[in-house]
């Protein structure tokens, strides 16, 4: 609803406006938590014109994203990350043009079709165990959320065009972590400012969009003007040469401009956050650190682990499964009504938007036993297979799950055995940490950490 569409209807602002101040007081992962509590699994929230449903129950999720997958996409609720951050990649196109991108894109993200990048992740991992080593040495606070997101976008933009400079990754990383936080301040305000006003969050918008966008068509031309052979393989010509199937037509560069911004923020900031509350997590939980180590142990001494060694390193993985079960990177997300339905005798209209949460179905106590626990051995693959399938989605679930699914695990699971077999980051002392909703999962102010060094254990 547009600013002066709301001032000619003072009732339903005054009402709107009541609401939303409500629901931000609160904090918008507090209200949907406190929803649950009250009204139970499926619930209705109706803030002035708009009508929100809360489905939380697995089979609440089945219906949404499986069994009528087809009254359900992602429209109206897109909007906004459509048009500000990430155009018409695949994580917000629609339809025709999506299933054709899905198809397209998918073998790049097939458990074999990462292995090549295995290298990447390898490489910029030792490069970032130099790091932790000095910072060990000063002993100084991080953010260890910031410090994921430096190794992250390192391994990213490594990994998509061949380039990981110091400065190219701060600059990248800053740039999208601009335009992600525009993009979630106008989603939570209940009146967002015009684009065209001089403010100084709007400049520093199209500031970020303007780095961003001439980056990538800057890499792009550069590839133009050069022979094909002499491309590098990374998925940034993969997306370059690779042809649709029926029509045999290559992606124009503003298709790969989207699809490239898109696969950076799905590849450093949602894997950042999975690897910043595992570290909180291991360190709030001496036993499973203690396990987890026990496990790093067995891995060579003489060597920096390799992809057939995290192979055998199950544990590590159940940790990440774990901290994804409970600090899901992306906490709630959202799916727009495109044809009329029922669900538990309730209506629910075209154009009503559906939310879909892991953070809530990860808490059910009829699914997980102990909820709030933090458990890796719920992962055992005995455990694991007689969950109910859609008791954990993070992320997503149905036809439209995240298609980097496998990168983000394998690349959590790599960094965690490299850094964990060398660093032990400590919790400084202080206030007990505040989830919130800003997109993605997020701690305001971060989570501060030191960086230790395993007692007796060599960096290099």
């Amino acid at each position: 609803m547009s600013v002066s569409e709301m001032l000619q209807m003072p009732g339903q602002l005054s009402s709107t406006v009541r609401k939303v101040i409500q629901i931000r007081r609160a904090g918008y992962l507090e209200f949907f938590v406190d929803t649950w509590h009250k009204q139970g699994d499926f619930s209705k929230i109706t803030i002035g014109p708009i009508t929100i449903f809360l489905a939380v129950h697995p089979d609440q999720v089945k219906h949404i994203a499986i069994d009528s997958r087809n009254k359900y996409d992602k429209r109206a609720s897109y909007d906004m990350v459509r048009k500000l951050l990430l155009g018409n990649g695949l994580l917000t196109s629609t339809g025709e043009e999506w299933r054709r991108q899905r198809k397209l894109m998918s073998p790049f993200f097939t458990p074999r079709g990462i292995e090549q990048y295995t290298a990447v992740m390898f490489e910029e991992g030792k490069l970032f165990i130099d790091r932790w080593d000095k910072l060990a040495r000063s002993g100084q606070t991080v953010d260890i959320i910031d410090e994921m997101m430096k190794i992250t976008a390192s391994i990213i933009l490594k990994a998509m065009f061949s380039k990981s400079t110091d400065l190219a990754t701060i600059q990248m990383k800053d740039a999208v972590e601009t335009l992600i936080g525009t993009v979630t301040l106008r989603n939570l305000s209940p009146v967002a400012l015009p684009l065209w006003l001089p403010t100084a969050s709007n400049k520093r918008y199209f500031a970020a969009r303007k780095k961003v966008d001439d980056y990538i068509n800057t890499i792009i031309q550069e590839r133009r003007n050069l022979p094909q052979e002499q491309w590098p393989n990374d998925l940034l010509t993969r997306l370059m040469i690779t042809r649709e199937e029926e029509t045999g037509q290559l992606m124009n560069d503003r298709q790969v401009l989207d699809e490239a911004i898109t696969i950076f923020f799905a590849g450093h900031e949602t894997t950042a956050r999975t690897l910043s509350f595992t570290w909180y997590a291991l360190a709030q939980n001496p036993d499973v650190a203690a396990k987890l180590q026990a496990e790093l142990a067995t891995l060579p001494a003489d060597r920096v682990p390799d992809l057939d060694d995290l192979k055998k390193l199950s544990y590590g993985l159940q940790v990440i499964k774990e901290t994804l079960r409970l600090y899901p990177a992306a906490p709630i997300y959202s799916r727009d009504a495109v044809e009329d339905d029922t669900m538990l005798g309730q209506a629910i209209p075209v154009g009503a938007k559906v939310l879909l949460s892991p953070f809530l179905t990860h808490r059910h106590p009829d699914f997980w036993p102990d909820p709030l626990r933090f458990d890796p051995d719920r992962w055992t693959p005995e455990r694991e297979k007689a969950q109910h399938p859609q008791a954990y989605h993070p992320f997503a679930a149905g036809q439209r799950i995240c298609i980097g699914n496998n990168f983000s695990l394998l690349e959590s699971h790599i960094l965690l055995a490299l850094l964990a077999a060398r660093f032990a980051p400590r919790l400084v002392p202080g206030p007990e940490i505040k989830l919130e909703m800003a997109g993605t999962l997020n701690v305001p102010g971060g989570i501060a950490m030191v960086i230790e060094r395993r007692s007796g254990k060599q960096t290099n």
